[in-house]
This record gives structure tokens, sequence and C-alpha cells, in this order.
């Protein structure tokens, strides 16, 4: 009978063990397709979803470490976004790279960069706006730099978001100006997760650097950025 109970009892350990790897994935299933219902109603009840299905995925996903790399893995955390855009000014490149690489004129343009001071004539510091009110800071070296044509950098180490890119000049076809193309590549904490949330709240890279441009061509084709500020709606 002793021998039976503890056939028992290990058959028993067994089953529970598997019930509880499942409710682990379950968990983190569960809680991914409510983030992702909730990131698609731009409501408050959208958030609140979004919000309680990160928490129970996040709860499924550091039950056990290697799920969180699992997890990780599935839902590309950590893992780099690409953002590329191009525009067409009706300005020469030799004047566009110029006002571009004075980076402390770049927020003018830029509507989520706060500020950027330059260092020396590598270096430079970089402020930006975050989403819910936050701010990140960067600082970035210039990697690759050819006068008229071409500025690549990199943030250095300890980057509040790892980025790196280049922004590219050269003549569009047809004599209409110069083609400006802008290329960047960023990690951000949460990966993209953290992107869909950042979606949410207005903050897309992809649409943020195709306005920057569209604001850089009014800067430098009509000397000011057009703005609806003031102005009744409807």
């Amino acid at each position: 009978m002793e021998i039976q109970s503890d056939k028992i009892t290990n058959s028993t350990d067994a089953q529970q063990a598997e019930v509880s790897e499942t409710e682990k994935w379950a968990s983190i299933i569960g809680g991914g397709a409510m983030v992702l219902a909730g990131l698609q109603q731009r409501s408050l009840r959208g958030i609140l979803t979004a919000i309680a299905g990160g928490g129970l995925a996040y709860h499924g996903a550091t039950a056990e470490k290697s799920l969180t790399n699992k997890v990780g893995e599935a839902v590309g955390v950590n893992k780099a976004i690409k953002v590329e855009k191009t525009v067409t000014i009706n300005k020469s490149a030799e004047e566009l790279y110029n006002y571009w690489h004075d980076f402390e004129r770049l927020p003018t343009f830029m509507k989520h960069l706060q500020s950027v001071t330059v260092v020396d004539v590598r270096r430079s510091h970089w402020v930006a706006t975050a989403p819910l009110g936050q701010t990140v800071e960067w600082d970035a070296d210039i990697i690759n730099d050819l006068p008229n044509h071409l500025i690549a950098w990199a943030s250095v180490e300890g980057a509040d978001i790892d980025n790196s890119g280049f922004v590219r000049f050269q003549p569009a076809t047809g004599d209409r100006g110069t083609e400006v193309k802008v290329v960047l590549e960023y990690n951000v904490p949460g990966g993209a997760l953290t992107a869909a949330v950042a979606k949410l709240f207005g903050e897309e890279p992809e649409q943020q650097i195709g306005d920057d441009l569209n604001r850089f061509k009014q800067l430098m084709e009509a000397g000011e950025i057009a703005t609806t500020e003031g102005q009744p709606k409807g």
C-alpha cells in the first residue's frame, strides 16, 4: 500500500507541475492577446485592457527565467526597430546639409527633440520627449561625414535609447532639388511591445520621422513651418 501511495503522490506532483507550466503559458498567451486587443482600441478601456494584459503576460513570463527569454524572442523584445523615410526638397544639397549639420538647430523641425548640445566636432548630447511626459537622453558620435552628401551617427554606450542611422542628400531626378533620405535603427527597453504602446500615444516612430521631414521641407522651402495652432477648428 505504501508503494502504491508513493506512486500516486509522484503522479500527482507531475500533474501539478504540468498544470503549472500550462498556466504559465496561458498567462503569457492570454495576456499578450489582451495587450493587442487593448492597443486596437483608442480609448481608456483599451488602455486599461492593454495594461492588464501586460501585467498578466509579465506574471507568466517572470515565473521562470527561460520562459522570459522565450517570450522575448517571440514578441521581438530588444530587437532593433528600423525606420526609413525620404522627401524631396527644392533646395541644393549643400544648403540642406549645412542646416542639418548644425545639430543644435534640429529641434526647430524635429518636434520630439527638446535639445541637442554639441560637445565637440564628433560628439553631441540629445534630449527627446517620450510617451507619458517622460524624457530620454543619449550621447551620439558622428561615424561618417561626407560634406553635402551624408551624415551618419551612432549612440554611445549608456544611452537611454540605443540608436544609429544616417541622413543622405543627393540630387533628385529632373532637376527637382535634393532627395533627403533618413534611415534610423534603434532599440528601446521592451522592444516591440514598447513601440506598440508608443504608437497608441501618438509617438509612432515612422510617422514621427515622416512629419519631421515634412517640416524640414517647409522650413527650407518657405522659411517657416506651417501650423494650425491657435486657428479655429472646423
